[in-house]
């Protein structure tokens, strides 16, 4: 065994493996993987093998699409059989919002270039003969679609690497891992020490206990999954006598489960509700090839429903059933990266859908390991998405929601119940009291719209479909109010969310934004490290507020961070509320080492008011004896403040494009500010707003967000950001890179579009947009401005088509309409109302 590689791979699952291989690929042969038993022996071994392209995230569709091309290529370059069977997958759609969520789906998929077919019930008897079509409206095909043999596949990764150079130690547990004092990791094994530069952690079932090495909480956690085989069928095999084509993978996405073909029989996987956590603690040392015991009753219902759909499958036997472990995350999607607060140490860990992830997984680890960067974004997958309020108690339930989950409708607008409410600002009862519908984000509460008092939905409007899956609608209230219908298209709140908007515009409203990211830097080198590491300049008068980007080294936007500067060598930076331990890890990483610079993040200390439109300065006036006309305190200018008795730091800022300004308190006068700013608000028609309103407002001021408008895919300037860049500065992170970008040319430019013929529609983000019938670019973000009264679209475009007027169109929900260039910041361009 090797004593120093460049990388130790801990775990020889299909993950494991595919990143070694990817590693040695991309010409680091110095690489090994060690594995504590055999090759497979955790989940790979007892998965289905299936490969499903369908997913509605951006970065995980990429990732899927990735491992269904490279797994075909890869038993060509080795010459190892993987099982690959290209027999296409159906899905299912039982009810109309079901139908929406493929034609949703359909328009991401182009945009990543994946092939999916829309069909009829008709077309579906036709490919699959053995399924009734009762009750279908319809069914989405992915031709490229179909299954694999996990561990054939494993293996072949395996002789892939080795052909490579890499290496690979079986029986061999990892015991402990430390940090070097120069850099790098001491790996030790049961056969010895292994110094490496870089640590990948997949180790799957393990994954908590290999955290725990590091001091790190994974959050990953197993859930049992079962799926039972059938005996022959006689009218399978006579199939496969005749010769005629297997039968693709059917999935009744109402009914949550997946049947295919195996041997002349049948596979039937339910994801079911109620199926537990498992390995909590971790598995035992001695665990190898595990399987739990079978529980049939907890799968009744989805038997019955395959049985009713494809009643063949009620005429066998069931030949063996399996019941093992697949690992979990709190949204069910991996974690792809970089662990937080360590260097070089990356995980690839929660893979639930593990086969059809691991290549395109260990594609892009690999480019991040090597060359600094993934090439697609990974912000879906980040492992830094997590913070620290993920427990064990959190993830037990937020994994086994996931789980059961996996066949249920995702809509734009859903917000899933379990582990909530759990991190709450001070003011969440009053917001509730005051018709708070809530949504959650990197767990903290906040109100997305408001609703009327009593207010709540009929059955008549609510409509359930009659399937087994059919949850469509918020959690009823303790009063037995259900308030919100989910849907790809406007639901009930969207006047409600109209009215927010418009109320801002003309008088003066309070948003809750408490769960922003914010950090404290200070030091005798803070302003230097500061300027070294955004793209724009930092504000270099005390008081000054900005906009700053941390851009990635090749000029794509990684982080965007608002900067007040409150004392000569002191600043204050705020960022988006998801990204907190993302930023702060970045933050930490590019840190001076040399003490001239100090980093404290201060999130839970501090609350956040946003109080804005055209009244905002009055009622502010009315609790501060600070001067806010504008003279004294002008646009992007922040200053201490007492707040009735109360104190904070007012930011003359917002994200709605109105005068307004941002309110950062003590977290723990926040009730006092509350109360006091509604009482002297109260003749002036002072209510709460949401942060669907925020997200309509902000669209009209064509504000980015990451990590849609800005994304590490997108340079800095192909997002519109050209004025937040100054090349005249000496240097700063992605410079040389951003200029080699443009001296390349660009592919992409960022527009604000009008969207025609809008009925009950508007597009979300990630719709294709054509020009000529040829697919020219993708929308980012989408909704209605009710200020200018149009359906707008942001998104990314071929330069070509980023003229003003330029027309195209848009596919939203399998139908096209017109689309319009028009001028960014379609409401207020010259910021009036902001500088008022």
């Amino acid at each position: 065994m090797k004593s120093s590689a460049r990388v130790v791979v801990i775990g020889g699952g299909v993950a494991g493996v595919a990143t070694l291989y990817h590693l040695a690929k991309k010409g680091w042969a110095d690489v090994v993987l060690v594995e504590r038993k055999e090759l497979t022996s955790g989940s790979t071994w007892h998965a289905a093998g299936l490969l499903p392209l369908f997913n509605m995230s951006y970065s995980v569709g990429q990732i899927h699409k990735y491992s269904v091309d490279f797994y075909q290529r890869l038993e060509k370059e080795t010459g190892h059989s993987v099982g690959f069977r290209q027999v296409s997958n159906i899905r299912l759609a039982m009810s109309e919002d079901r139908l929406d969520e493929y034609r949703y789906y359909a328009g991401v998929a182009r945009t990543i270039g994946v092939d999916v077919r829309l069909l009829s019930p008709d077309e579906v008897q036709t490919i699959w003969p053995l399924c009734r079509t009762d009750g279908l409206l319809g069914a989405i095909q992915h031709p490229d679609d179909g299954y694999i043999q996990p561990a054939d596949l494993t293996q072949a990764l395996a002789a892939g690497a080795r052909s490579l150079g890499a290496e690979i130690y079986r029986h061999n547990a990892v015991t402990a891992l430390a940090e070097l004092p120069g850099g790098g990791w001491s790996v030790t094994t049961e056969d010895g020490v292994i110094d490496c530069e870089h640590v990948v952690c997949a180790s799957g079932n393990f994954a908590r206990k290999t955290g725990a090495m590091v001091g790190l909480d994974i959050p990953v956690i197993p859930v049992q999954h079962q799926y039972l085989v059938t005996e022959p069928h006689p009218d399978i095999v006579a199939r496969k006598q005749k010769g005629l084509p297997e039968m693709g993978v059917l999935r009744e996405s109402d009914s949550s489960w997946y049947l295919r073909e195996e041997n002349g029989g049948l596979i039937l996987g339910p994801y079911e509700h109620g199926a537990p956590c498992c390995y909590v603690d971790g598995p035992d040392e001695h665990s190898e090839y595990e399987l739990f015991e079978a529980d049939l009753d907890r799968l009744e219902p989805h038997i019955e429903a395959a049985i009713a759909r494809v009643p063949a499958f009620g005429e066998v036997g069931i030949k063996q059933m399996y019941n093992g472990a697949i690992c979990y995350t709190p949204d069910g999607n991996p974690i792809i990266g970089p662990a937080w607060g360590l260097n070089n140490f990356w995980l690839n860990e929660g893979h639930s859908f593990g086969i059809t992830a691991a290549g395109g997984a260990g594609w892009q680890l690999a480019e991040w390991i090597v060359d600094g960067e993934p090439t697609i974004d990974m912000m879906g997958v980040d492992p830094r998405r997590f913070g620290s309020y993920a427990s064990q108690g959190y993830l037990r339930a937020k994994n086994e929601e996931a789980y059961a989950q996996v066949f249920t409708t995702h809509y734009p607008d859903e917000e899933r119940a379990a582990a909530r409410p759990l991190k709450r600002s001070p003011c969440y009862e009053r917001m509730r009291d005051k018709g708070a519908v809530f949504g959650v984000i990197y767990g903290w509460e906040r109100p997305n719209w408001f609703a009327p008092p009593e207010y709540g939905l009929s059955d008549d409007v609510i409509n359930r479909p009659a399937t087994l899956l059919h949850r469509n609608h918020s959690l009823a209230t303790d009063a037995g109010l259900i308030k919100e219908k989910w849907s790809f298209r406007r639901s009930n709140y969207f006047d409600f969310v109209g009215e927010e908007c418009l109320h801002v515009h003309h008088q003066v409203g309070l948003l809750d934004m408490s769960a922003f990211a914010k950090f404290e830097v200070s030091g005798p080198g803070a302003s230097r490290w500061l300027e070294a590491l955004f793209a724009n300049r930092i504000p270099h008068q005390v008081g000054r507020v900005g906009l700053c980007h941390l851009l990635t080294d090749k000029g794509g936007v990684r982080s965007e961070f608002t900067v007040h500067r409150t004392g000569p060598e002191q600043f204050y930076l705020v960022s988006a509320g998801a990204f907190e331990r993302h930023d702060f890890d970045y933050l930490q990483k590019l840190r001076p080492r040399d003490g001239t610079v100090d980093l404290q993040k201060i999130t839970t200390q501090q609350g956040v008011f946003v109080l804005a439109g055209p009244r905002s300065r009055e009622l502010l006036q009315r609790i501060t004896r600070v001067d806010l006309s504008n003279a004294a305190f002008p646009w992007l200018v922040g200053k201490e403040a007492d707040l009735g008795v109360a104190h904070g730091r007012v930011l003359r800022v917002n994200f709605v494009g109105e005068l307004g300004y941002e309110l950062h308190h003590p977290i723990e006068m926040q009730n006092y500010l509350f109360d006091l700013l509604f009482e002297a608000g109260e003749d002036l028609g002072l209510r709460p707003f949401g942060i669907r309103a925020m997200d309509a407002l902000r669209l009209e001021k064509s504000y980015r967000l990451v990590p849609r408008e800005l994304s590490i895919e997108y340079a800095a300037l192909e997002s519109g950001l050209q004025r937040f860049v100054k090349f005249d500065k000496p240097d700063f992170i992605g410079k040389a890179g951003l200029s080699r970008w443009q001296e390349e040319g660009f592919r992409w430019q960022f527009v604000t579009a009008e969207m025609g013929g809008a009925d009950g529609v508007d597009a979300r983000g990630s719709e294709p947009i054509y020009r000529a019938g040829e697919l020219v670019g993708r929308s980012t973000s989408g909704g209605y401005g009710w200020r200018v009264g149009k359906s707008l679209v942001l998104g990314m475009v071929a330069p070509e088509c980023a003229t003003v007027g330029t027309q195209m169109e848009i596919e939203v929900l399998g139908q096209r309409y017109a689309l319009v260039v028009i001028d960014e910041s379609p409401f207020d361009p010259d910021n009036a109302r902001l500088r008022s």
